[in-house]
């Protein structure tokens, strides 16, 4: 990952505003610690941040065409930049980045080539031709992207938020899959798969189908010219990219770093994921780091926590902080890019409240607001997480064309079947259940949905509860919404997480980009009303999904034998 920022049309003493960009591109030098640059004209400035991935000798941005007219400031990862260079071969190409493709494709194909782009980007082009320019994020929101206005008609983008903060009167999240055009004006969506109208697929399940087509993505993402790992849970997601990517790696560009497969996981002592994350390395024979860390640890970090992952809501940052804890420890090994599991769950129904999905028609409705707000959830979370130490998290689930396959499959199979032996994600695990190659040990493959917050160590989020009850009184709840009237927080935990970020991002914009309203066990709000239940139990974890997590069940049996009772 990397960080960019670009001021256009600066409209008083754009001249002497130089000082004041590099000040606020300095914001974002975690995103990519290895190399600054600028780049001036006119009314404009783009500004980088690079984290040197492919090319690093060569590569710094911004990244010019040939007259350098064209100029571009990316971040994100292009995995078919070698095909598209064959269909340039009239261009010259000054370095062997993979972004720099985006600006031959502007001026071979003009503004609608975001579509012949296969990765994860945010891009900002400036053509100083006639001064007009473009912006531009992936098909998922997979890499951050900001829009802001200031008051002398300017217009700003950033990939955080804490660099246009301060000199935008309104700034918003950019919204994935679309394009502005400062030629067209205003914002128009470039990725308009059927699924994103919510349409009922028909397709019929053909497991190698779906199995050649999650291979093919992350054996794409295995392009790199520095060393990397996966990040390994030990839960269904993630122990399949270390399953493929291990196979696979003595065939990718990543072979020169090794045979051997770096994976990392992180948790309290004792916890589900560190447990299930050993067995799968042994098993797969990775290089396998394990990192602890204590919930102390973890609270004295939620602060620089939340001013990383830029927001206040509850489920993300119980996630983020032991990621963030754990990018540190992986940079520290020298290791630049993992690849993780984000998506899978948005995708398949992983979530343990799909058990209550009344039919297949909400079964598919409710993947489709899931996938259309991972940018705001789980993209943010593991690209900020990771990138606050110069760590670029690639995610093979939320590749263009596996989504396009996953997603256009008849819903039925997607529902979780008691009756016919369905679990959640029944269609993945089945897809890679090969007797004669496994890929898996079976009960991995079958383990049972373990979130990210509860899988490093259930009393994590008790810890914060706890943590958050004595930071926030009664009084303080019972007037938080005068003091916060916008997306209001109803438990003390909320209200701590927000009186956080309210330090950092003090203004209305600000809290506008984060998501609100009811959820149980991370459901959108109009899945909260399949199970009357639900509404008595609101909370993210999932553990919250009463009656359908086997290990709050057995919590609800024997809370000695987990540690101390629970406060849910």
């Amino acid at each position: 990952m990397c960080g960019i920022l670009a001021v256009l049309g600066i409209a008083d003493n754009p001249q002497g505003k130089r000082p004041r960009i590099i000040e606020l591109s300095r914001r974002l030098r975690h995103r990519g610690p290895d190399w600054s640059g600028l780049h001036h004209h006119n009314n404009c400035y783009l500004a980088h941040e690079r984290l040197a991935i492919v090319d690093p000798a060569s590569g710094d941005q911004p990244l010019y065409n040939e007259d350098k007219t064209i100029v571009v400031t990316v971040n994100g990862e292009i995995y078919n930049h070698k095909e598209l260079r064959e269909r340039l071969k009239s261009h010259e190409f000054r370095t062997g980045s993979d972004c720099e493709v985006i600006a031959h494709l502007y001026e071979e194909y003009g503004e609608e080539f975001v579509n012949m782009l296969d990765g994860m980007f945010s891009f900002v082009l400036l053509d100083t031709r006639d001064n007009s320019f473009i912006a531009a994020r992936d098909a998922i929101g997979i890499t951050p992207l900001y829009i802001g206005w200031g008051l002398d008609g300017s217009i700003w983008f950033a990939s955080e938020m804490k660099a246009i903060s301060d000199d935008c009167e309104r700034f918003m999240s950019f919204l994935p899959g679309h394009l502005y055009s400062s030629k067209l004006g205003g914002l128009r969506r470039w990725y308009n798969p059927p699924w994103f109208a919510e349409q009922i697929p028909s397709a019929p399940y053909e497991p190698l189908v779906l199995r050649k087509a999650f291979e093919k993505a992350v054996v794409k993402r295995l392009m790199t010219d520095v060393p990397f790992g996966v990040l390994l849970s030990g839960g269904l997601d993630s122990s399949l990219v270390a399953s493929v990517a291990s196979r696979y790696l003595v065939y990718s560009e990543a072979a020169q770093w090794g045979s051997q497969l770096h994976t990392f996981c992180i948790g309290l002592k004792g916890s589900p994921d560190l447990k299930a994350a050993k067995e799968v390395a042994d098993y797969l024979g990775t290089r396998h780091h394990e990192f602890h860390f204590t919930v102390q640890e973890g609270i004295d970090a939620l602060a620089e926590v939340i001013y990383h992952i830029e927001t206040y809501d509850v489920t993300t940052i119980r996630a983020s902080t032991p990621m963030f804890l754990m990018s540190r420890k992986i940079r520290a090994l020298g290791v630049k890019v993992v690849l993780s599991g984000e998506g899978s769950d948005e995708i398949f129904g992983g979530y343990l409240y799909f058990h209550k999905a009344p039919n297949k028609e909400e079964f598919h409705q409710e993947t489709c607001r899931k996938i259309k707000a991972l940018h705001l959830y789980d993209c943010l979370r593991a690209n900020k997480s990771t990138s606050a130490w110069g760590v670029e998290a690639r995610v093979p689930f939320l590749d263009k064309e596996f989504i396009n396959v996953a997603m256009d499959i008849d819903p039925e199979w997607k529902m979780i079947r008691p009756d016919l032996g369905r679990i959640e994600k029944w269609i993945l695990r089945n897809a890679f259940d090969d007797e004669q190659n496994p890929y898996l040990p079976k009960h991995i493959l079958y383990r049972q949905k373990e979130q990210f917050s509860d899988g490093v160590g259930y009393s994590w989020i008790d810890g914060l509860k706890d943590h958050a009850n004595k930071q926030v009184t009664d009084a303080m709840l019972a007037n938080a919404s005068f003091v916060y009237p916008e997306n209001t927080p109803t438990t003390k935990e909320g209200y701590y997480y927000r009186t956080i970020f309210e330090r950092f991002f003090p203004k209305n914009a600000a809290r506008s980009t984060v998501p609100g309203g009811p959820s149980v066990a991370c459901s959108t709000a109009k899945a909260v009303e399949w199970d009357a239940a639900w509404s008595k139990n609101l909370d993210p974890s999932g553990r919250a999904a009463l009656g359908v997590h086997v290990a709050a069940y057995d919590e609800a049996k024997t809370p000695a034998i987990n540690g101390p009772s629970k406060k849910e």
